[in-house]
C-alpha cells in the first residue's frame, strides 16, 4: 500500500503505528447548509480509502467531526460565526440548524454509498477537552490571553509551515477583502483557540471557561476529538486540499506543542472540484447538491463513478455533459454485468488473484481509475460467469457502485416527471413566442438526458431513450 503524503509531499510506503490497525481521521462538515458535490468529492475519495484499507486486510478505526460552533466565515478567525449565519437564515435556532444539516449531510452519504465512519463527534460534545488543551497549551507558553481571547502563538514554532508552499504575502492576514486584521495577534499566522463574550455579544453558544464565557476555535476541534478517540498517535488524517492552510496546519501546530511528539504520519488531500467559472463553493451563492442532481434525473451513483474515474489528487472539472457521458457509461457497464450468465462454481483461485490484482493496482496512491480498468478486465476475460461474479462482487466492496442492482428503466420517479413536465412547458412557451431557437435548445438538453419527446395531436410525449 502507497499514499501521496502531504507532510512529505512524497508518495511512501504506508506504514501504521500498530500492525494490521489504521487510525484515520476526517474533517466532518460545518452543518449550516447542504454539501455540494464538490464537498462530496473528498468524502467519496476518503470513503474510498477506507474501504481500500479494508480491502487489502487493515483494521480500521474512523472518526469524524461534526462542527456545530466556532467555525467562522474566514478561516483568519474573523466574520460570523457560519452556524449563526445559517441560524439566520432560516429563523431557526443553531441546534435546530446542526440537526438538520447533520442528517441531511448523511442522507447524501448514504445515496452515494458512503459508509458513515465508526465515530462521528459533534465540537459541542467536547468543550471539557477543548478547555483542556487550551490549558496545557498555556501551561507550555505556546498560547497567550490578549483582548479577552486565548491565541496560540505561531513565533514559538521552528517550522509552523509545515505543509510547505505558503506564499507569506498570499497568506498574510489583511489582503483579502473579506478579512480584517485582528490587533490583538502578537503575529499575523496566530489563531484563537478560545473566543469570549468580549468578541461575539450575540453568538448563540457560550460556556464557561478559565478565560471567561465564550466558545471555542474552528481549528482546536479536530485535534481533541481525534486524540479523544484515537490517541496521541494518529496514523491518516483527511481533508480537501483547502484544510491544508490554515486549518491542518494549525492543527499540528497545537497538537504537537500539547503532546510533544509528532502527531499524525500520513495527510491525505483531495483537491477541488471545478465548474466553468472555476473552484465549486457555497460563497458563489448557487451550487450543486445531490438533491438537485436528482430532480434532474440523475443518479446519485452516477457522480459516485464520475468521481472515480479521475484520480483525487488532480482537480475534476464538472459538466452536465461529462457527467451524461457518465450516465451512459455506468448503463453499459450494469448492463454487461447483468449479462454475465450464473454458470458454474466460482473459482477461488481466480477470485484470490484477482483480488490481489485490485489491491495492488487500487493501493497504489487510492488508483481507482485503475480500480474500474481491472473490473473491465474481468468482465472480458474468460473465466466463467460464477468466477465473474464472485470478483466484481469483491471489488464492489471497494467501488460501491451497485453494479448487480439492476437498474429499473421502467420506473420514472416523480422528481424526473416533474423536471421533464417543466421543460416541456418551457418549450411550449417559447414555441408559442415563436422562439424556435429556445425550444429546440430545451429539446436537446432533454435528449442529452436521455429523454425524448414527440410532438402529437394530442400534445407532447416523451420516454426515456
Amino acid at each position: 500500500m502507497k499514499l501521496f503524503n502531504s507532510l512529505t509531499r512524497n508518495v511512501e510506503e504506508f506504514v501504521t503505528n500498530e500492525p494490521g490497525k489504521v487510525s484515520m481521521y476526517t474533517c466532518g462538515p460545518t452543518v449550516y447548509h447542504y454539501a455540494h458535490i464538490g464537498n462530496l468529492r473528498s468524502y467519496i475519495c476518503e470513503d474510498i480509502l477506507e474501504k481500500i484499507l479494508r480491502f487489502s486486510g487493515y483494521d480500521v478505526k474512523r472518526v469524524m467531526n461534526i462542527t456545530d460552533v466556532g467555525h467562522l466565515a474566514s478561516d483568519a478567525d474573523t466574520g460570523e460565526d457560519k452556524m449563526l449565519k445559517g441560524a439566520k437564515r432560516e429563523h431557526k435556532s443553531v441546534m435546530e440548524i446542526a440537526q438538520f444539516y447533520t442528517e441531511a449531510f448523511f442522507a447524501d452519504c448514504a445515496k452515494l454509498n458512503i459508509k458513515t465512519p465508526d465515530v462521528v463527534e459533534p465540537a459541542t460534545n467536547c468543550i471539557p477537552e477543548f478547555i483542556n488543551m487550551i490549558e496545557g497549551l498555556l501551561e507550555k507558553g505556546y498560547a497567550y490571553k490578549a483582548g479577552e481571547n486565548v491565541y496560540f502563538d505561531t513565533s514559538k514554532l521552528e517550522n509552523y509551515y509545515v505543509f510547505g508552499n505558503q506564499n507569506e504575502d498570499e497568506l498574510r492576514v489583511g489582503v483579502r477583502d473579506d478579512v480584517t486584521e485582528d490587533t490583538n495577534k502578537r503575529n499575523k499566522n496566530d489563531f484563537v483557540l478560545w473566543f469570549t463574550k468580549s468578541k461575539f455579544e450575540d453568538q448563540a453558544l457560550k460556556w464557561e471557561s478559565p478565560w471567561g464565557v465564550g466558545y471555542p476555535g474552528w481549528h482546536i476541534e479536530c485535534s481533541c476529538i481525534g486524540m479523544k478517540h484515537l490517541g496521541e498517535k494518529m496514523d491518516i488524517h483527511c481533508g480537501g486540499v483547502d484544510n491544508m492552510f490554515p486549518h491542518h496546519t494549525n492543527e499540528v501546530a497545537q497538537s504537537e506543542s500539547f503532546i510533544g511528539h509528532k502527531w499524525c504520519n500520513y495527510w491525505f488531500h483531495v483537491h477541488h472540484l471545478n465548474d466553468e467559472t472555476g473552484k465549486m463553493s457555497k460563497s458563489k451563492g448557487e451550487f450543486l447538491t445531490v438533491s438537485l442532481l436528482e430532480e434532474k434525473g440523475y443518479d446519485p451513483l452516477v457522480y459516485r463513478l464520475f468521481a472515480l474515474q479521475s484520480h483525487y489528487r488532480k482537480p475534476l472539472t464538472f459538466s452536465f455533459e461529462t457527467l451524461d457521458q457518465t450516465v451512459t457509461t455506468y448503463k453499459k457497464l450494469k448492463s454487461r454485468i447483468a449479462s454475465i450468465p450464473e454458470d458454474g462454481e466460482a473459482d477461488n483461485a481466480s477470485v484470490k488473484e484477482w483480488h490481489d490484482k485490485f489491491a495492488e493496482a487500487v493501493g497504489n496512491d487510492c488508483n481507482t481509475a485503475m480500480g474500474l480498468t481491472l473490473l473491465y478486465d474481468v468482465i472480458k476475460s474468460d473465466l466463467n460467469g460464477a468466477t465473474k461474479r464472485a470478483i466484481i462482487a469483491d471489488y464492489d466492496t471497494v467501488l460501491s457502485l451497485d453494479l448487480f442492482k439492476a437498474p429499473k428503466e421502467d420506473e420514472i420517479d416523480e422528481e424526473l416527471v416533474h423536471f421533464v413536465e417543466e421543460k416541456i412547458a418551457e418549450r411550449s412557451e417559447a414555441k408559442k413566442a415563436r422562439d424556435f431557437a429556445k425550444a429546440d435548445a430545451i429539446r436537446d438538453e432533454l435528449k442529452a438526458r436521455g429523454i425524448i419527446i414527440k410532438d402529437t395531436r394530442e400534445g407532447v410525449e416523451w420516454s426515456r431513450e
